[in-house]
């Protein structure tokens, strides 16, 4: 019972100080764990198993002898102990292997101590069936053969019926499709009415999985019955099938047809008038029918108003000699009688099809539409395996993340099932060590061209001979303003050419949601001695600007492991220059590093090479060789990378912004001829104009300064006292961009 109460709260600590590392988890502590659960009250058993649940065995052998020992807590008399073995043994699954005996043995093993749980109180069933749901969800094949246990008792509550239900559907199958419909069928007959429109939904959904011959005719002895929301909620899930399976069922539409009158509830008088519009040319009168629902036009909702619109247009253009009338009359209610905007809207883009070229209106209006698909209603694939990780707890009754219903729980760390690797580490992360693979995105941009020609609007077909050439408009990202304000000295508060400020990071929905920038304030340099002096330790001569260190994974947001760097231009090469800092109080190994796809397609030319362990409290510096042979995909800003560092603990992510004059090419000085030609082949749509503030060098050291960050200065000229440089720079894609640099003497604020 000591353990159990230690473990107890060690665990509660370690949830809201996720970077205390206080309960250390290794096979020797695990089997004491095991040891003790024989000798606890309920409530110890309960803790042990969810701290067990938290644990990533090293491989499947470890996983089976866990779920051995765990196995008996399924016969357990209290439902909590019951449903924390489920959580640690549904975890444990994902690590052994699908074609093993035991595997096979362990899902046997898991029904009969859920079934049991039904036995119990109507909300012990209610919180049994919300984790049931889930578990079905994950793992169908555990209670497949179960099917029986989830028909509705009449002397269930309700809250409980809805669930059984639920359950019912995701276990419907050819094998057992006559016993769900004929239970469904009999759902229908109930007095409450609104488990009688679930159950006759749920017939719905088994047409759309399968069986939809049966269904069909079961729904079709539903309208027969003439009860009038027993019909309405049919004709609505009739319309879904008619979408699932178009042109196989019309011979039913006469029927529908015939309880026309008695429907009065916007989704079933809906889905009635678009069965009648798809399949217009089949009904003898169907512009009758219509003409009947445009009566009463403006009683209608609007759901109803744009169905019938929509209908009426249909029919139109399936025989258009009957119906120009009914057409015009509803376009003139649409357009002109109507003060709903999405009404009209609809109707003046149909009204100008169908005047203007009413061939492609038939394209547009009785195109081919997107079969629906068979499950509506699962829950997201990664939400799914978050919830199998809080089985036994309100998050599985809710089915949500604690996070969004538990107050301060933003920081805690979201728990995942663990990822089978056959024998190697179960634990380690997807992210591998091999620096090249990049994270998933939706989209990849096949080549720079097109990269650049989207992000900047740009005529990149210049004659033979002529660099291609950018600059930039006020759309796309500031590359001169930030890289140049940066190399000159001013505080442009983070910009392109300074390290990242909050806020400015873009992160895409299919990255993980711990792609953030850091919270820390970017460090920029206020006066020029940073940038420029000789005496300053950052700036560099004759090498490249290189901007301070600010922290870009804080160590709260790590378990400890704190990163700061910046960017440099070395020698024709990039690096990234990073400090790693242990502030937990256990060592870390493993390291490995990887980029998403980005705008210039960045990666590392190495593996990190971090080779000893970083103890606490120590710090190491890395220098990353970097280059641009990687995959390439916009990001925004231009200039965002995003990246995960892996280390024995865990994966973590935190975005940066690439300072863009690290990106600019040695070889980047253009011939003056080609630059005259160039420059004045510039359309005016590609130039923009800025300034760069509080500036005290003269234009020579300008020139030099630049040139030391591959920014070169093809000629320079004096207009009535105003000093001219026209300059050339050239980015790792391949980009030419041309700028012109007006220094006046005495003005500390220079023009580009």
């Amino acid at each position: 019972q000591v353990v159990a109460n230690a473990v107890a709260a060690l665990s509660e600590i370690s949830e809201s100080h996720p970077n205390s590392n206080l309960l250390d988890l290794n096979p020797q502590n695990i089997n004491k764990l095991l040891t003790a659960l024989n000798e606890c009250t309920e409530w110890g058993q309960i803790f042990i198993l969810d701290c067990l649940s938290n644990y990533n065995p090293k491989d499947d052998r470890e996983a089976q002898s866990i779920c051995e020992r765990v196995t008996p807590r399924l016969s357990h008399a209290n439902s909590a102990v019951v449903l924390s073995a489920v959580k640690v043994l549904m975890k444990f699954l994902e690590l052994l292997p699908k074609d093993s005996d035991y595997y096979n043995m362990l899902l046997k093993k898991l029904a009969p101590p859920l079934v049991t749980l039904l036995s119990g109180e109507p909300e012990v069933q209610y919180v049994a069936l919300r984790n049931i749901n889930l578990i079905v969800q994950k793992r169908p094949e555990i209670l497949k053969q179960e099917i029986k246990v989830f028909f509705v008792k009449y002397n269930d509550p309700i809250y409980v019926k809805l669930e059984k239900l639920d359950i019912m559907i995701r276990l419907a199958s050819q094998a057992n499709i006559a016993q769900v419909l004929a239970e469904l069928k009999e759902y229908a007959t109930e007095v409450d009415v609104d488990f009688v429109r679930k159950a006759v939904r749920a017939i719905g959904r088994c047409a759309i999985k399968q069986s939809a011959e049966r269904c069909v005719s079961t729904l079709l002895d539903l309208i027969q019955t003439k009860v009038n929301y027993v019909v309405q909620e049919a004709i609505v899930v009739i319309r879904d099938i008619f979408r699932k399976y178009p042109n196989k069922y019309e011979s039913i539409i006469a029927t529908l047809c015939e309880n026309l009158d008695s429907l009065d509830e916007p989704d079933a008088r809906a889905a009635m008038i678009w069965i009648v519009g798809e399949y217009a040319e089949r009904i003898d009168n169907a512009d009758e029918l219509l003409e009947s629902f445009l009566e009463g036009f403006h009683d209608e909702s609007t759901q109803v108003q744009l169905t019938l619109l929509t209908a009426i247009v249909k029919l139109f253009l399936k025989k258009p000699s009957e119906t120009q009338e009914l057409v015009q009359q509803v376009l003139s209610l649409a357009t002109q009688d109507s003060d709903n905007p999405d009404l009209r809207d609809r109707g003046y883009i149909y009204w100008r099809l169908l005047s203007t070229d009413p061939v492609t209106a038939k394209e547009v209006v009785l195109s081919e539409k997107p079969l629906i698909s068979e499950e509506t209603d699962l829950i997201e694939p990664t939400l799914l395996d978050e919830l199998i990780c809080h089985i036994g707890s309100l998050a599985s009754v809710y089915h949500k993340p604690p996070n969004a219903f538990v107050e301060g729980s933003h920081g805690i760390h979201r728990k995942h099932l663990p990822i089978h690797h056959g024998s190697t580490d179960a634990g380690d992360s997807p992210v591998g060590t091999t620096t090249t693979t990049n994270l998933e995105q939706p989209q990849v941009i096949p080549s720079q061209g097109d990269l650049l020609g989207d992000l900047l609007n740009l005529d990149l077909g210049p004659p033979v001979n002529v660099p291609q050439v950018s600059s930039m408009q006020m759309g796309a990202v500031d590359l001169l303003g930030g890289g140049l304000d940066s190399l000159l000295g001013s505080d442009l508060g983070g910009g392109i050419g300074g390290s990242p400020a909050v806020g400015q990071t873009y992160i895409p929905s299919s990255v993980p949601a711990t792609f953030a920038p850091s919270p820390t304030p970017a460090v920029v340099s206020s006066g020029l001695n940073d940038l420029f002096e000789l005496s300053s330790g950052i700036g560099m001569a004759p090498g490249g600007y290189v901007a301070p260190k600010s922290v870009w994974l804080p160590a709260v947001k790590a378990k400890g492991l704190e990163i700061s760097g910046t960017f440099s231009h070395r020698q024709g090469h990039i690096y990234m220059e990073m400090n790693f800092t242990n502030k937990a109080l256990q060592h870390m190994t493993d390291f490995a590093i990887q980029f998403n796809k980005n705008s210039f397609g960045v990666i590392p030319s190495t593996p990190l090479a971090i080779h000893t362990p970083l103890m606490p409290n120590q710090s190491i510096d890395v220098s990353l060789p970097l280059n641009t042979l990687g995959p390439v995909m916009k990001m925004e800003p231009l200039n965002n990378l995003q990246v995960a560092v892996k280390n024995n603990i865990d994966v973590f992510y935190f975005s940066c912004l690439i300072p863009l004059n690290v990106l600019f090419v040695e070889d980047g000085k253009m011939e003056r001829q080609v630059f005259l030609a160039t420059w004045k082949d510039i359309p005016n749509e590609n130039e923009l104009q800025f300034q760069i503030k509080d500036c005290h060098l003269n234009a020579d050291t300008v020139s030099s300064k630049l040139q030391n960050n591959n920014v070169y200065t093809i000629a320079k000229r004096n207009v009535e006292g105003q000093d001219m440089l026209y300059q050339s720079l050239k980015l790792t894609n391949g980009i030419w961009i041309l700028a012109e640099l007006r220094i006046q003497p005495g003005n500390p604020n220079y023009t580009v």
